[in-house]
């Protein structure tokens, strides 16, 4: 698995977005590649690569501030990037599901169904919970990076923090994740 490669065959040009996409995406790679002590049986191959692909979807995105210049509402980015990852295995007859599966259940802390329909959120009307450990890294990992601002990691009690306007299930998951991981 060559996750690099693919970012490139989606974005072929060296421009800022891609530069962003990739600093962003080796972020949360080395964080989450530091829980396996925690969780011996989790892929080590599918859990680098899955980090460096969850984000793919955000070029589909309108989010000028981090360069993305696509079309669709920025909370799709992960349905967006699982299609994407779906497609490109097709075309090189690659199984992309779990790396798939990683960008549509990375957002948040994982998204419930009845999140979705509450909060009016864009999206497929069903659940997309991080279910396999490596999701579940993953998942958590990128809370610890934000594509805007300084680049810098935040500390878990800052993100819960900023988790708490989300609602109790949001909060439960995330102190799930802490005692798991951290």
């Amino acid at each position: 698995m060559e996750p690099e490669k693919i970012i490139f065959h989606f974005y072929p040009e060296d421009t800022p977005f891609r530069r962003l996409l990739i600093f962003h995406s080796i972020q949360v790679r080395d964080k989450a590649l530091s829980f396996l002590d925690r969780c011996p049986g989790a892929d080590p191959v599918l859990v680098s690569a899955g980090a460096m692909l969850h984000d793919i979807g955000i070029g589909k995105c309108h989010a000028p501030s981090i360069f993305c210049t696509g079309t669709e509402p920025y909370i799709t980015h992960g349905i967006a990037g699982g299609a994407m990852l779906r497609a490109y295995g097709c075309e090189y007859k690659l199984d992309m599901e779990p790396y798939a599966r990683i960008c549509e259940r990375h957002t948040g802390t994982g998204l419930t169904a009845r999140e979705i329909r509450e909060q009016g959120l864009p999206l497929p009307g069903v659940d997309f919970l991080p279910e396999t450990i490596e999701e579940k890294m993953i998942c958590f990992a990128d809370k610890f990076f934000s594509k805007s601002g300084d680049g810098k990691e935040k500390n878990p009690g800052y993100i819960r923090h900023s988790l708490e306007k989300f609602g109790t299930d949001t909060l439960e998951r995330w102190d799930s994740f802490c005692r798991l991981f951290l």
